[in-house]
């Protein structure tokens, strides 16, 4: 399968956000239950327990392995069902925002990226994960997302965007 590079590198209140695109043809509510619930996360990137209320859940990354280790996620943002905005404990700061049109979502996903970080990698890891939640969301099996025909293929691409 040949993919192409989604993502581009904007400057976001001052700072640089790696952003990727995506387009369903679902209301904004489907699709963000594709990237809210866990049960529907279970079938494309992994999972997360806890109440949500408290700002805080455990994330299990099941998609790289099968008994992973949890990571701790903060909720900075969420506004049901246009904004989500949360740190990982690794660092790494995650949003996405939903614009609904007659019934057709964008979805612009993010990460705000440092000088000298691996956009070479972490480009390409997302287009891979925003496809296996796309084929998940069409009822599609995400496993037939190969992360191969995404890496090394758009390394040299999404590293030349690096800040």
């Amino acid at each position: 399968m040949t993919v192409t590079r989604t993502g581009t590198v904007r400057t976001i209140d001052g700072a640089p956000h790696l952003v990727l695109t995506r387009t369903f043809g679902s209301p904004a509510e489907a699709v963000w239950q594709t990237f809210t619930d866990p049960e529907r996360l279970r079938s494309w990137i992994g999972y997360w327990e806890g109440d949500p209320t408290t700002g805080h859940v455990s994330f299990f990354m099941t998609a790289e392995a099968d008994d992973p280790e949890p990571s701790r996620y903060t909720i900075h943002e969420c506004d049901r069902p246009r904004r989500f905005a949360g740190d990982t404990d690794s660092g790494w700061r995650l949003w996405f925002e939903l614009e609904e049109s007659d019934g057709v979502t964008t979805l612009r996903f993010g990460q705000p990226v440092d000088a000298g970080e691996d956009i070479g990698s972490i480009g390409p890891g997302w287009e891979y994960y925003l496809d296996r939640a796309m084929a998940a969301h069409e009822g599609q099996d995400a496993a037939a997302v190969v992360w191969d025909d995404y890496y090394p293929a758009l390394r040299d691409e999404y590293a030349a965007l690096a800040p």
